[in-house]
């Protein structure tokens, strides 16, 4: 039989258990929760679906649109005045958009912070130099992926696919590569030089295909052959892979995400701003290039509006 005591300490340490394994809003911990020195006015916006949020949700996007500034640096106003006045700042009612569905997702003050700031203020944004680097789709598309990947790197064998699938749905959208050969991986280095060695000659997206495709150990024996399947011309093949030249392709690339903080692959960036995503990938980009695009046109038609 259980003692009065020891069930009570049962029950408490499932109870524990029971919190630490059911669902919490990103974010939430045991930390004191956030105050708010003043009662928060709600606002409405012509343009923001807000109907779908709890009163408590609605007063926190109501603060952060009060608070957070238009994403645009010649209009030093708040995301809400921006809308309401109609300043002419493309990214203004994205923007508000945008933070209904942080809101939604329970994140943090931190975290809607951080979040907005990568995805609408004009230094989270990048100049990649793309120059020279394979890429497919139309040249001049108004969106531009740029993907650093490992060939051996089972996580950019995954998101392959799901990046071809993106780029053969959106006509809009051009896809640059570049490589990222990682230490832990013995053949990484190797495969990235096959892959510029093929693009040498014109085949540089059927050896990409190959390489996350193949099921043995890229050594310089798999990449021989693989290179045979493909119609490559053999020797020039086997130079180009050993030369100088594509070495130190290899390495500008290894160089530009050093000098972007590149930390993993793969590493994703949307029209120079990091592409974060969760659990699918697919639908993160769905979501990313729906916004893209809708400040893209807002910026247009305010360009065109202003005096």
């Amino acid at each position: 039989m259980l003692t009065a005591r020891l069930t009570v300490a049962l029950l408490g340490s499932a109870f524990l258990n029971l919190n630490m394994t059911t669902c919490r809003s990103p974010g939430e911990t045991d930390k004191t929760p956030e105050k708010q020195s003043e009662p928060v006015t709600h606002v409405k916006l012509e343009g923001v679906d807000t109907s779908q949020l709890s009163p408590r949700e609605e007063a926190r996007w109501s603060a952060h649109v009060s608070g957070l500034l238009a994403p645009c640096e010649d209009t030093p106003v708040s995301v809400a005045k921006c809308v309401q006045e109609k300043r002419p700042c493309g990214g203004c009612l994205p923007a508000a958009q945008y933070l209904v569905t942080q809101v939604r997702e329970g994140k943090t003050q931190t975290q809607v912070d951080a979040a907005y700031k990568a995805r609408f203020s004009p230094e989270g944004a990048l100049d990649i130099d793309v120059t020279g680097s394979p890429s497919k789709g139309a040249p001049d598309a108004a969106i531009t992926i740029v993907e650093w990947a490992d060939f051996e790197c089972p996580a950019c064998r995954m998101a392959s696919p799901v990046i071809d699938e993106v780029v053969k749905e959106n006509k809009d959208v051009r896809l640059v590569f570049k490589n990222f050969p990682l230490d832990i991986h013995q053949h990484a280095e190797l495969a990235a030089r096959a892959a510029l060695a093929a693009d040498q000659q014109g085949k540089f997206w059927e050896m990409h295909k190959a390489l996350f495709s193949s099921e043995t150990p890229l050594l310089e024996t798999t990449l021989f052959q693989i290179a045979k399947d493909l119609g490559l011309e053999e020797e020039k093949f086997k130079a180009d892979m050993r030369s100088e030249t594509v070495a130190d392709r290899v390495a500008r690339d290894r160089k530009l995400g050093e000098e972007v903080k590149l930390r993993a692959t793969p590493t994703i960036f949307i029209n120079g701003r990091l592409f974060e995503y969760g659990v699918d990938m697919k639908a993160g980009f769905s979501d990313w290039l729906a916004l893209e695009r809708k400040l893209i046109g807002e910026a247009s038609a305010a360009k065109k509006a202003a005096p």
